[in-house]
C-alpha cells in the first residue's frame, strides 16, 4: 500500500509506514515541499496510486463530493503528541491495509479505525 501524507503531520510518519510493509512519501518531498497546493497532493496521489493521510477536512469534502483523493486517511486524532499518534498508528497499520481492500475513506481518531465509504 501506498500512501502520501500531508504536510500537518510528522514526517517521521513515512518511517512507521515503511516499517510496517507500507511505501510512503510525504509533502516534504515533492518539489514544493509543504507548501504543495491540495490540488497537486491528489494529482500526485491519483496518479501514483496512493492514499491521501491528512488531517484536513477540504480532502474529505474534494473526496466526497468530486472522488478525489480516491482513498483517504483522516486523521482526527486532535492536538496529540507525535509519540501519542505513533503508539495510536503503527499497531492499526496492517488493519488499514486491510480496510482499504474494500473502502475508499477510513478515519483514524482516539479510539482506532472509523470506516466512513
Amino acid at each position: 500500500m501506498k500512501f502520501l501524507i500531508d504536510a500537518q503531520l510528522p514526517r517521521r510518519m513515512v518511517g512507521w509506514l515503511a516499517g510496517s510493509g507500507g511505501d510512503a512519501v510525504h509533502t516534504l518531498d515533492l518539489p514544493a515541499g509543504n507548501r504543495t497546493p491540495d490540488d497537486v497532493v491528489i494529482d500526485t496521489a491519483e496518479r501514483e496510486q496512493r492514499v491521501v493521510v491528512s488531517k484536513d477536512s477540504d480532502f474529505v469534502t474534494s473526496h466526497l463530493l468530486a472522488g478525489r483523493p480516491s482513498r483517504l486517511l483522516l486523521i482526527s486524532t486532535g492536538n496529540s503528541s507525535n509519540q501519542d499518534l505513533e503508539r495510536l498508528l503503527v499497531p492499526l497499520i496492517p488493519d488499514l491495509i486491510r480496510e482499504f481492500g474494500s473502502h475508499t475513506f477510513l478515519e483514524l481518531d482516539r479510539t482506532g479505525i472509523i470506516i466512513r465509504a
